[in-house]
């Protein structure tokens, strides 16, 4: 589940209720700046904390980003390719340290991925790859591009975004090659998020 609310209350309403349904909850820079680092804590106690930092700076701010997120609690952390070997490297390095998992995106979920990330999707899986992180992120409202990235990234981790208010096909995301989906507004800006948590479920399970 993305978790991608303002409100410190919200966040622990909604992880205390409706985290157990999910594998991670996955935190980024809206609420981290709206609430401090310190929800990542409070939130991992009730599931495993992804922290969508998108991390994309040069090696040292890298280490100093990611060793944050990891010393506030995160199991997890999402960082980009396209900085570079030594950029990705020292992500790598820090997750291994504390034990944690590296995603790395390769597409993201919306149009205008297209213009510039699409062209240079395939070389990212592969510096993913070598640099042996967990996995991937692929758009799951693309199924077509995590195909070709699963024939990339062999064994490794794919985790997709864009089920639901992007318009995303659960179904269509694990056939093609997708481990884990990305849920986000859908369910967080619910009237009834456990509701829609089951019809979600009911979509995976219809494919």
């Amino acid at each position: 589940m993305a978790l991608d609310v303002l409100s410190r209350e919200k966040a622990l309403d909604l992880a205390s209720s409706i985290g157990g349904s999910f594998d991670a909850i996955k935190v980024g820079y809206p609420l981290i700046l709206a609430a401090g680092l310190e929800v990542v804590r409070e939130i991992s106690a009730a599931a495993p904390v992804i922290a969508d930092l998108k991390v994309a700076d040069i090696p040292n701010t890298n280490r100093l980003i990611c060793g944050q997120a990891l010393q506030a609690g995160a199991s997890g952390l999402i960082a980009h390719a396209f900085p570079g070997r030594d950029a990705l490297e020292v992500c790598q390095m820090e997750a291994q340290s504390f034990g944690a998992d590296l995603f790395v995106v390769i597409e993201m979920s919306h149009p205008g991925a297209g213009q510039f990330m699409a062209p240079l999707a395939e070389e990212m899986a592969r510096l993913a790859v070598e640099v042996g992180a967990s996995g991937v992120v692929a758009p799951a409202t693309r199924p077509e591009r995590i195909r070709t990235i699963r024939s990339i990234v062999g064994e490794k981790v794919i985790i997709s975004p864009g089920v639901g208010a992007q318009g995303g096909s659960a179904a269509k995301a694990l056939e093609a090659g997708a481990d884990y989906l990305i849920v986000g507004r859908s369910v967080v800006d619910a009237r009834n998020p456990a509701a829609e948590v089951e019809k979600t479920i009911a979509a995976m399970k219809g494919r």
